[in-house]
C-alpha cells in the first residue's frame, strides 16, 4: 500500500512543482518615468543591468578580456572545403559542397589577428573618425574584422549580404563610409554601382583570390585582401585607441520590410547591456559550449550572440543556412552538413529555420509509415502529454526511453547535443516550439526585441514550458504598456492589460542615423534620464510578467463593413499549414474579405498529386489547377478554425505561387519576414485579379 501511495504521490508531486514553476512571477512592477502604462522589469534585477563583468564598459574591453582569461581555448572554426561540383536536375544546375572537418583559431591567435588587422587598417590611412562598412556573408574574418575596427574606435556600417544594389548604395554613401570589407561575391555587387559610390577610398576582400578584372579596374578606390591588410598590421604595429561606452559601436541597417534601410546607431554600452542580459539567462553558458553561427551577422540577434559566446570562452563554429543539416541544398549527398561537423551545444534561429527543420523531420516520418510513424506518434503524443502537464508520460524513465527509440535521430539532425536555442526576428509557432522540446529535448528561450534595442526586451526563461509568449523584461529592460486608443487596445483591459509596447533602458539605441524625424517620432527620453522606444508592436501581460505579442499597428486593416484584421495574427495562424512555405495576406478596405498569396511547400504539393493520382505535372502547372487550389484553401481555412480566427479573417481567395520568397528576391528580409510593400507591387497583378474573379 506505501509503495502504491508513494508511487502515485511521486508524478503529482512533480507536477505541483512544474505547475507551481510556471505559474511563478517572472517579471516584476516597475516604479518608472514617461508616458503612463503598466511596467514591468526583470524579478532578479531593481534596475536595468548595463554590463555583467566588473570594469568592462564597451566591447572591445570585453574581447580583450575573455582573450585573456580564455588564450588556449578555441574561439572561431571554419571548415575546409574539400571540393565544389556543380550538379544538374529538371534544367537547373546547382553547387554542391563536400566540407571537411572544422579548423580552428584559440582566442590568443585570435586576438593577434584582429591586433594586427586594426594596426594594419590604421597603417592603409583609416583614421578615427571614418567608417568602416562589412558587406559579407557571416564567416570568421566577418568576427575578426568587427573586433579590428573596435580596437581602433572605428564605427561599423553592418550590410546585408543579400542587399538589392539600391540600398547598398543608399546605405554606403549616406554614412559616407570610406571602407568596405566584402567577400569576392559581394564584391562583384560593388563594382556594379562603383559609379554611385561617393566617398568609397579602399575595398578589403576577405578572399584572397580577387578576380583579375577588379583589380584592374579604375573604380577609384584600392583594393586589397584581407590577409594582406592583417600582414602589413604585423609589420607595422599601431597602438590600440579604444573606444569609450558612448561611442557608437555600430550602424546597423536593417533590410525593413517597407522603402529603404535605416541605419540604426548602437553605442558599445547598448550592446555591452544586450549581451550581458542574456548572459544570465542562459543556463550554464560557459567555455564548454560551441555555438554554430549561420544567421547574418548583419542582423542585431547574430552580432548579439556571437559576442555573448566570445565573452564567456566558448567556441563559435561557422556554417551557413545551405549547409546546416546533411540534407541542406548546397551539401554534397553522404557528407557531413555543419550541425553534424561541429555538435554544437548552443545554436541561435529564426522561426522560419525551425519550421523547415520541423517539416522536414515530419515528411520524413510520414514517408517512412509503418511501424516507424506509429511509433513516433505514441512518443510525441505521451511527451506532449508530459509537458502539458499530464501525470502519464511525466516518469523520467519513460522519457530516457522514447528518446533512446525515437527521438536521438531527430537529435542527430543538429549534431546531438544541442542543450538550448535562442529564438527571436519573429513569432514562434506553439507547434514548432513544442517540436523543439519534444523532439531536441531542449528548451527554447523565445525572446522579443528589435534593431533599435539591440535585440533586447524580452526572454522566455528556460524552465517555462509555455507557448505563445516572450518572456519577462530581459536584466537590461523595462518593458512598458501604453493605451492605444485607435486600437481598443487599453492597460485597463481585463483580464490582462493591453497596449502598444515601449521598452527603455541601456540597449535602446541612439535613434536613426541622419534621421532626426523619424528619431523624434519612435524615441524618447523621460524625466528620469530612461531613453524609450515605441516599438508599434502591441502586446499583454500575463499575471506572471510574462509578455505576449497579440497585434502590430501597421498590420491592420479596416475591412469594408468596419471589421479589423490583423494580418500578422492571421499570417501566424495559417502558416500551421503544410502546404504553405510562405504566406502574405491581403486586405483592402473597399472588400469585405481578404484574399492571400501562397508560396507553396514543394514536397507537400508534390505528395497531393501523387495521392490524387494526376501523375506528375511541372510545379507551376500544379499550382494553377482548380483542385489544388481548392484543397490548399481548405487546409488553410482548417487552420483558422483551429487559431479561432472570425469567418472575416479567412482568405476568401488565394493565389498559389510556386517560386520560393528568399532574401535575395527583395521580397523577404534576411530574418526572412516578409516586407509587405514589396510583395504587393511584385504581385499587384495577381492581387486585382483575385479580388476581380
Amino acid at each position: 500500500m506505501h509503495a502504491y501511495i508513494f508511487g502515485f504521490a511521486v508524478p503529482l508531486i512533480l507536477l505541483m512543482l512544474r505547475n507551481s514553476n510556471n505559474r511563478k512571477r517572472r517579471g516584476l512592477p516597475a516604479d518608472v518615468g514617461g508616458d503612463p502604462g503598466v511596467t514591468f522589469r526583470n524579478h532578479r534585477f531593481t534596475t536595468p543591468l548595463s554590463s555583467a563583468w566588473e570594469g568592462v564598459t564597451t566591447l572591445a574591453e570585453m574581447f580583450e578580456r575573455s582573450c585573456r582569461v580564455h588564450p588556449h581555448r578555441y574561439l572561431l572554426g571554419t571548415r575546409v572545403v574539400i571540393s565544389r561540383e556543380i550538379e544538374t536536375s529538371n534544367g537547373r544546375s546547382f553547387e554542391k559542397l563536400h566540407l571537411g572537418e572544422y579548423k580552428w583559431l584559440t582566442y590568443r591567435k585570435v586576438f593577434e589577428i584582429v591586433t594586427a588587422f586594426a594596426s594594419g587598417l590604421a597603417k592603409l590611412g583609416h583614421v578615427r573618425d571614418e567608417r568602416v562598412a562589412i558587406f559579407a556573408d557571416t564567416r570568421e574574418e566577418w568576427f575578426i574584422a568587427l573586433q579590428g575596427c573596435f580596437r581602433i574606435n572605428a564605427t561599423v556600417v553592418t550590410i546585408y549580404a543579400s542587399l538589392g544594389e539600391e540600398a547598398l548604395c543608399h546605405s554606403l554613401n549616406e554614412t559616407e563610409a570610406v571602407t568596405v570589407i566584402c567577400g569576392r561575391k559581394e564584391l562583384k555587387a560593388l563594382e556594379n554601382i562603383s559609379g554611385q559610390l561617393d566617398f568609397v577610398k579602399r575595398v578589403i576582400c576577405m578572399d584572397d583570390d580577387i578576380p583579375s578584372e577588379a583589380l584592374s579596374a579604375q573604380h577609384g578606390w584600392t583594393i586589397t585582401s584581407f590577409t594582406n591588410v592583417e600582414r602589413l598590421g604585423r609589420e607595422n604595429p599601431v597602438d590600440a585607441d579604444l573606444p569609450l561606452p558612448a561611442d557608437v559601436a555600430v550602424i546597423m541597417y536593417t533590410s525593413g520590410s517597407t522603402g529603404l534601410p535605416k541605419g540604426v546607431m548602437m553605442t558599445h554600452e547598448n550592446v555591452l547591456a544586450t549581451v550581458s542580459a542574456v548572459m544570465t539567462i542562459v543556463p550554464n553558458l560557459a567555455d564548454k559550449d560551441v555555438y554554430l553561427a549561420y544567421l547574418p551577422m548583419a542582423h542585431i540577434i547574430e552580432l548579439v550572440a556571437e559576442n555573448l559566446i566570445a565573452s564567456v570562452g566558448s567556441a563559435i563554429g561557422y556554417g551557413s543556412p545551405l549547409t546546416l543539416t546533411d540534407t541542406s541544398n548546397k551539401i554534397k549527398k553522404g557528407t557531413k552538413g555543419d550541425a553534424t561537423a561541429l555538435m554544437p551545444t548552443v545554436m541561435a534561429s529564426v522561426p522560419a529555420i525551425l519550421d523547415r527543420v520541423r517539416d522536414g523531420v515530419f515528411k520524413k516520418v510520414n514517408s517512412k509509415g509503418g511501424l516507424s510513424k506509429k511509433l513516433f506518434g505514441i512518443a510525441y503524443k505521451r511527451r506532449l502529454r508530459a509537458m502539458n502537464g499530464s501525470l502519464f508520460g511525466a516518469c523520467g524513465l519513460e522519457k530516457a526511453l522514447w528518446n533512446f527509440l525515437v527521438f536521438r535521430k531527430v537529435k542527430a539532425i543538429l549534431g546531438g547535443r544541442i542543450r538550448f536555442i535562442l529564438c527571436g526576428g519573429a513569432p514562434l509557432s506553439p507547434d514548432s516550439q513544442r517540436f523543439i522540446n519534444i523532439c531536441l529535448g531542449a528548451p527554447i528561450g523565445q525572446g522579443y526585441g528589435l534593431t533599435e534595442t539591440c535585440a533586447g526586451g524580452t526572454f522566455s526563461d528556460f524552465d517555462d514550458t509555455s507557448v505563445g509568449r516572450v518572456g519577462p523584461p530581459l536584466p537590461c529592460s523595462y518593458m512598458k504598456l501604453i493605451d492605444w486608443p485607435e486600437g481598443g487596445y487599453s492597460v485597463n483591459d481585463s483580464p490582462m492589460p493591453r497596449g502598444e509596447i515601449v521598452v527603455g533602458g541601456p540597449n535602446v539605441t541612439l535613434g536613426y542615423f541622419k534621421n532626426e524625424e523619424k528619431t523624434r517620432e519612435s524615441y524618447k527620453v523621460d524625466e528620469r534620464g530612461t531613453r524609450w522606444f515605441y516599438t508599434g508592436d502591441i502586446g499583454r501581460f500575463h499575471a506572471d510578467g510574462c509578455l505576449e505579442i497579440i497585434d502590430r499597428k501597421k498590420d491592420i486593416v479596416k475591412l469594408q463593413h468596419g471589421e479589423y484584421v490583423s494580418l500578422g495574427k492571421v499570417e501566424a495562424a495559417l502558416l500551421g499549414s503544410p502546404f504553405v512555405d510562405n504566406i502574405m495576406l491581403h486586405a483592402d478596405p473597399f472588400h469585405s474579405f481578404c484574399v492571400a498569396l501562397v508560396v507553396v511547400s514543394h514536397a507537400a504539393l508534390e505528395d497531393l498529386a501523387s495521392e490524387h493520382g494526376v501523375g506528375y505535372y511541372d510545379l507551376s502547372e500544379l499550382c494553377r489547377k482548380e483542385e489544388t487550389v481548392r484543397e490548399v484553401l481548405a487546409s488553410l481555412v482548417k487552420e483558422a478554425k483551429k487559431a479561432r480566427l472570425d469567418k472575416f479573417e479567412i482568405p476568401g481567395k488565394i493565389k498559389l505561387l510556386p517560386d520560393p520568397w528568399t532574401p535575395e528576391t527583395g521580397l523577404v528580409t534576411a530574418a526572412l519576414k516578409i516586407k509587405r510593400d514589396p510583395i504587393r507591387k511584385a504581385f499587384n497583378q495577381e492581387l486585382t485579379e483575385l479580388y476581380a474573379s
